[in-house]
Parts: structure tokens; sequence; C-alpha cells
């Protein structure tokens, strides 16, 4: 009788934190349709374990333990000073942790050197190049560095759209055309891991745009990307998983849907009834199965469990309302992130 491998998922609350918890199970299956019982385990390519950094009397980041799968774009998220940026610095050997280990491709990164980074596209929260230089230039160093081929400067160039100022110095650059200039420079070798510490810091709206198609794009040529942000909308935009962190600890790890519906995060319903006048009739709040009514400019926002969306829906009907449009809103990194570290605050 064949032992049979599988994933069991389970969610565990240690203090404040709320964890997602994958295991091996083993179990005893026969006959031809045991092979479709099979599960294979995701392969991890960045993991740190029980990670600890400690600046004389600050833990700046306390026995963080977290798993990036192959191929997902992965967030790592918290607010400024949360640990971040010390956490990459760790995984790209630039500092050397406390205690725990942090691992690229199943190795450590203690014994890992410049082989163990070659693989990886790293973005460092700040970023400076030589003043002197155009783009061009200081892309064909980082390509001598790295014993890559020139001639893909004018690609990279073009992919972050900086056409346009190829031929200025880059100590006429701004912020956000330094920050393209940082990613191009990540991008030499087509490495098949991306670390990107704040990439969207500083830039306007348009590149953020193109930043985050290129991130796409990446990834659905078989890039891993793990970002850090304290932006909520862009890791929600473009994130399989995220990791939240609040000073230093692990607080949440998972996808955002299984966060939220953990956190018993309830979707809303916007419904535009004219005539309201702001004011929300105080029968819609008797309503089964209404938790909260407010109002949001001139929709009238329900919070409520997503089986009674149409029997709240009828049921204002009835009641003379007149419907001239609704949709739902699902729940936002936003609101789990606020929700999970006031929880923690609270424990």
């Amino acid at each position: 009788m064949p032992i049979l491998m599988g994933w069991k998922t389970e969610y565990r609350r240690a203090g404040p934190a709320l964890q997602r918890a994958e295991y091996h199970i083993r179990f005893e299956a026969t006959g031809p349709s045991a092979e479709m019982w099979k599960m294979p385990e995701p392969s991890i390519v960045v993991e740190t374990r029980d990670l600890t950094k400690r600046f004389k009397d600050v833990n700046a980041v306390n026995s963080l333990s977290m798993s990036v799968r192959k191929g997902e774009i992965y967030g790592f998220l918290g607010p400024n000073g949360a640990g971040k940026s010390t956490t990459i610095k760790m995984i790209m050997g630039l500092f050397e942790p406390t205690s725990g280990e942090a691992f690229v491709n199943g190795k450590p990164v203690s014994a890992g050197g410049e082989d163990l980074r070659r693989d990886i596209g790293f973005l460092p929260e700040r970023i400076s190049f030589y003043d002197n230089l155009t783009p061009a230039q200081t892309l064909n160093f980082f390509c001598e560095l790295r014993g890559e081929d020139k001639s893909v400067v004018p690609t990279l160039i073009r992919d972050v759209g900086l056409e346009s100022a190829a031929n200025r110095k880059v100590g006429t650059f701004s912020k956000g055309m330094t920050q393209l200039l940082g990613i191009a420079q990540a991008m030499i070798g087509s490495p098949s891991i991306y670390i990107l510490d704040e990439p969207t810091g500083g830039l306007d709206a348009r590149w953020v745009r193109m930043v985050r198609e290129k991130l796409r794009t990446l990834n659905e040529q078989g890039a891993t990307i793990v970002f850090s942000s304290h932006i909520l909308s862009e890791v929600q935009a473009l994130c399989h998983r995220v990791a939240i962190i609040d000073k230093g600890r692990l607080v949440a790890e998972d996808t955002i849907e299984n966060i939220s519906g953990h956190l018993k995060i309830r979707p809303r319903l916007l419904v535009h009834s004219p005539g309201l006048g702001g004011n929300v009739p105080e029968w819609v709040r008797t309503i089964d199965g209404v938790e909260n009514v407010t109002m949001e400019e001139d929709h009238m926002v329900i919070t409520c469990d997503a089986s009674l969306r149409l029997k709240i829906l009828n049921t204002l009907h009835d009641g003379g309302m007149e419907i001239r449009d609704f949709r739902t809103v699902e729940p936002s990194l936003e609101e789990a992130f606020v929700k999970l570290l006031a929880d923690k605050e609270a424990a």
C-alpha cells in the first residue's frame, strides 16, 4: 500500500501574529486513482529562518521566518522602520545576521558569496551612480562588472523609458529617473530572481504604471519577484502573496484574500440611491444581516456577509428605495493591514 505525500494548510495565531502553516502529510492510498492525489512541494527560492538582526539594544529584525515560492510576486510590506530593508540586506549578504539564516535557492547566504547572488537582480533602498556618466555608460559599466554582453543596454534603456535621457549625465537626473536606471541595472543578465527595495519610490504615476507592467512581464517570463513597499495599493495590484512585518516581527504571510478572510473583514455593498442627501435611513440599519452602514459620497456603503447581498438589495427595493446602481467592493489590503497592526498592539 503506497504512502503518498501531500500538503495541509492551517492557520495559527502566535500571539498577535497570524501565520499560515503548510506542512507535509502522509496517507495511504491504493488503486490507479492514488496518483492523482500526489501534490508537488512548491519550490522555495528565497527563505529566512528565525532571521534576527540586532543593533545595540534595538532588534531591527526579530526571529523572522518567511518563504518565497518560485514564480510568484511576493510583497514585503510594513510601515517605515519595520525592518524591511534590513531583512533584504541580510538576504543579499550585505548585513550579517545576529542569528538565524537566509537562504537563496536552498543554499545559505552565509556560505554562498558572489555565486549565490549572480542570479539575483537587486535594487537597493537608496541607489546612486556616477554623476558624470550617461545611462548607457552606467549600464555598460555594470555589464562589465557582471561579465554580460553590452548589446542589451539600448533595450534596457528603452524598457524603463529613459530613451529621451540616454545622452544626459546621471547627475542631472531626478530621483525617479535614477530609480528607473536602478531597475534597468537590476535587469542585466536576465536574472531569475529580483529583490527590489521600494522599486516605485520617487516615481510619478506614469512611471509607476510602467514599472508595474514591467514587473508583471518579468514574472510572466518566469522570474520570481520580491519587492518591499509601504504603498498598499501597489502590493495589492501585483502580489500573489504578502508578508506583513512590524517592528521586525512577522505579523502575517499569505494571500491578501486569505488574510482578509481569516480576519473576517467583510466585503462592502455600494448602493447608489438618489435622494438620500448623505443620510442613511434608520430602517436600513435594522435589516437582518447588515453589520454597518455609512455614506461615501452619494453611495450607501453596507457591510454584510456576501451571501446576503441579494436579500438586502431586495429588502431595500421593497422598502421603496430607488436603486440606480450597486457594486461590491472586496476587502482591501489596507483594511487587513490596519486591523492586523491594531490587533498586534492590543495583544
